[in-house]
């Protein structure tokens, strides 16, 4: 950036603090793409002024799990189970992406990201089958100018049949690509370990692949609790192996004891919760109040795009409704009068944001708005009648907003969505480019439709 940004008379949603709204308020973002100044009437100086009176300013949304690359075959499992969709992703198409599927793939899911408003994104990345695949998924996400961070996940020979796998992470190019692509921390990009844990390994190839993240100083992020792999006991494993700490976030958490919930939130560890996955797939009911009571902050992720929608609105909307829901139960069956409910949107909107910047391990930079902190940002229209008028703009971001209202998105204090379009991107291009890969990876399985009537083989996933 050559020039400072004032973002004029805004309706501030910051983060910072449970339920910090300013209004009339201005945000005035510096040369090095951080917030310099939060406050009414600043002075403009040489900055480019835009004018967001009567508009909703919040933090951009932390996604901190998504297997991005499946956006080319997205809504392919939308009536799949888990099981379903282990065989028919897994054992299944995954096998047929070429590495230009793959960064496809990724640039197509981070832009639908951006574009919906997620500025941070935790792309879980399992299906790296070569080193050019690794390459080409870490390139789509630089390309498309957002906050990552790149998950090495392995790739099918890892996630296939048998289960539990026999086969170590591949430790050799997640080497490789930190040494490569991640020797320093401190980009827009950044690098982590998505492993498979103890409900899908050994506890051979469990142990090796935690040693890896410790030995290579990366995050880990792990599914577990997810349906019956769920009931294994995966955190008493970890415990038992000394491999917990405030390092990881569990992805799910559904079917997981009272007791390993215990053990996450005494190590500091964090959790990642997919509503409408988890729902649809049989993974158990999300595990939100489950992971509140244990003193655990969840946070949100979208998970298989190949499944369900890419945006945060919708996911705050899905884990409300269904957390409300479970909480009113007990009252609604004794007939008892309920005088309040638990859950609040601010809870949901700081799950989206800083609760998921922690998780990602990026509180630092992001997931609030804050003097010092990146100008990571969302304004949203504010022509729209859903937000006429303004009463509660917490409750109008989580109840009412959605992906057509996000008008701009700011990253590290560069524009990347100016007057509801993506800057710089070939739209028309793209799609083009997303239908060929889809069309390819398709026709390699005759046996998969795109008519919604397909159900893979569940004789090719073994265990």
């Amino acid at each position: 950036m050559s020039t400072r940004t004032l973002l004029r008379g805004g309706t501030v949603i910051t983060s910072a603090r449970a339920g910090e709204v300013l209004t009339d308020t201005d945000v005035l973002i510096g040369v090095d793409g951080n917030i310099e100044a939060i406050g009414k009437d600043l002075a403009a100086g040489d900055a480019a002024v835009i004018d967001v009176h009567g508009r909703i300013v919040h933090p951009g949304f932390v996604d901190t799990h998504r297997h991005t690359w499946q956006s080319v075959v997205r809504h392919v499992a939308s009536d799949w189970s888990l099981t379903e969709y282990l065989a028919g992703l897994h054992t299944g198409l995954s096998k047929y992406f070429r590495p230009e599927d793959t960064y496809t793939g990724n640039y197509l899911g981070a832009l639908e990201a951006l574009d919906s408003g997620i500025t941070t994104l935790v792309d879980w990345s399992h299906n790296l089958a070569t080193p050019a695949h690794a390459d080409a998924a870490v390139q789509a996400l630089k390309d498309t100018g957002m906050r990552a961070v790149f998950a090495h996940g392995g790739g099918s020979k890892q996630w296939g049949a048998p289960l539990p796998s026999p086969h170590n992470h591949p430790a050799d190019d997640a080497r490789r690509v930190r040494d490569e692509h991640f020797a320093s921390d401190d980009g827009l990009v950044t690098m982590a370990l998505a492993l498979r844990g103890p409900q899908f390994t050994t506890p051979e190839v469990n142990e090796h692949d935690f040693r890896l993240a410790q030995d290579l100083d990366l995050r880990v992020t792990v599914h577990v609790g997810d349906g019956y792999w769920g009931k294994s006991g995966p955190i008493r494993q970890l415990k038992r192996d000394g491999l917990l700490s405030n390092r990881i976030t569990y992805v799910h958490c559904c079917t997981l004891g009272d007791d390993e919930l215990a053990m996450i939130a005494d190590s500091g560890g964090t959790a990642s919760v997919s509503p409408d996955v988890e729902m649809q797939m049989g993974h158990g009911f999300p595990a939100t109040g489950r992971l509140l009571k244990a003193g655990i902050r969840p946070t949100f992720s979208i998970d298989v795009c190949s499944s369900n929608g890419g945006d945060m609105y919708g996911t705050m909307r899905t884990a409300i409704g269904m957390q409300r829901a479970l909480d009113n139960a007990p009252s609604v069956e004794t007939g008892e009068v309920l005088e309040r409910i638990g859950l609040s949107v601010t809870d949901v909107m700081r799950f989206a944001t800083i609760d998921g910047a922690h998780a990602a391990g990026l509180d630092d930079r992001t997931g609030s708005l804050e003097v010092g902190k990146a100008a990571d940002l969302v304004v949203l229209d504010g022509r729209s009648l859903a937000l006429t008028p303004m009463n509660n703009p917490i409750g109008a971001v989580v109840y009412s907003a959605h992906p057509g209202l996000v008008r701009d998105v700011f990253v590290q204090g560069t524009q990347v969505k100016k007057d509801g379009v993506l800057v710089g991107v070939d739209i028309d291009a793209l799609r083009a480019r997303a239908q060929e890969s889809r069309d390819y990876i398709v026709g390699e399985m005759p046996e998969a439709k795109l008519d919604g009537t397909w159900h893979p083989d569940l004789a090719t996933q073994q265990g």
